[in-house]
């Protein structure tokens, strides 16, 4: 589909990041004018109406732009699945891992730029339980920090979640999981498990870092018993990227798998709570196109 000169729907949240989205978008919609862009804003009041408008804007031919995090452009990447119509994204959330892994920059102008004159990307679509995301769904430990991170407003960024993490790990106690993948079942017992659609999540931190968000499969990555100083002071690896590399980690691909442990825990992905334990998860290949840098383009 070609970009130029179709016409744009604006989706802000403005509760993103503490507000983030409604600050920058004076500067957006500067950007845009600046362009003769035709667009429009839609100010979203829940993941489940920004999914709605988004679907709306599509029938009346225009290209959604998500001006916000990685939750909403989950729903709203998850809801356009299946179309030829190409989503934009204009980062304005705490963490913004998937501009992060599609180098989508986080300046206004700079996104502006890739929202008018980027290439469309067709990328996976993850599924946990019929609800989709877009990133790394996770149960255990980290959906615990997850869910403690949501309720953290005065950290922004990687801040949230190195505040999160020692504060969960204080009273965690080591869980059993149970992974299934067709008749093959896996039992691991320890923190939590990932499964990546994507390689990178939590504001910068690489738990898959070999992911490819488009090559239909799941990085599915598991961290085992260890002892919780040791635990803690590896999160430093997973910054980088190199703790693949120790005893208690493992790591496997399959497009699809379900999850259940020994006792309930939330599904969180996108940053956002998706689903509850058992699980149920697959890929959608190929099933969303998003504007890109033109080098990141295919």
């Amino acid at each position: 589909m070609e970009i130029a000169g179709t016409p744009l729907t604006l989706l802000v949240n403005p509760s993103s990041a503490g507000g983030k989205s409604l600050k920058l978008l004076p500067q957006v919609e500067a950007a845009l004018d600046a362009r003769r862009a035709v667009f429009r804003v839609e100010k979203t009041r829940s993941l489940e109406h920004g999914a709605e408008l988004a679907l709306r804007a599509v029938e009346l031919g225009e290209v959604p732009v998500v001006v916000s995090g990685d939750g909403l452009l989950g729903a709203v990447g998850g809801a356009m699945a299946g179309s030829d119509v190409p989503l934009g994204l204009i980062p304005a959330g705490r963490g913004n891992d998937l501009a992060r892994a599609l180098g989508i920059p986080t300046e206004p102008q700079a996104a502006v730029r890739v929202v008018l004159g980027g290439a469309s990307r067709r990328i996976d679509v993850g599924e946990a339980n019929g609800k989709r995301f877009l990133g790394i769904a996770s149960v255990g430990f980290d959906s615990e920090c997850n869910r403690l991170a949501n309720e953290t407003h005065w950290l922004r960024g990687k801040l949230v979640y190195a505040y999160s993490m020692p504060r969960t790990l204080i009273g965690w106690r080591r869980a059993r999981f149970t992974l299934a993948v067709g008749e093959e079942r896996k039992r691991i017992s320890g923190y939590f498990v990932a499964v990546a659609n994507n390689s990178v999540y939590g504001g910068g931190m690489y738990i898959a870092p070999d992911a490819e968000i488009d090559d239909g499969e799941f990085d599915v990555v598991s961290i085992g018993e260890s002892g919780k100083l040791r635990f803690l002071l590896g999160l430093k690896d997973v910054l980088k990227g190199t703790h693949l590399r120790k005893e208690e980690v493992d790591v496997f691909r399959s497009p699809r798998l379900q999850i259940d442990a020994s006792r309930p825990f939330p599904v969180y992905a996108d940053g956002d709570h998706l689903t509850d334990l058992p699980v149920s998860l697959r890929v959608l290949p190929r099933s969303l196109s998003i504007l890109v840098p033109r080098e990141q383009g295919g």
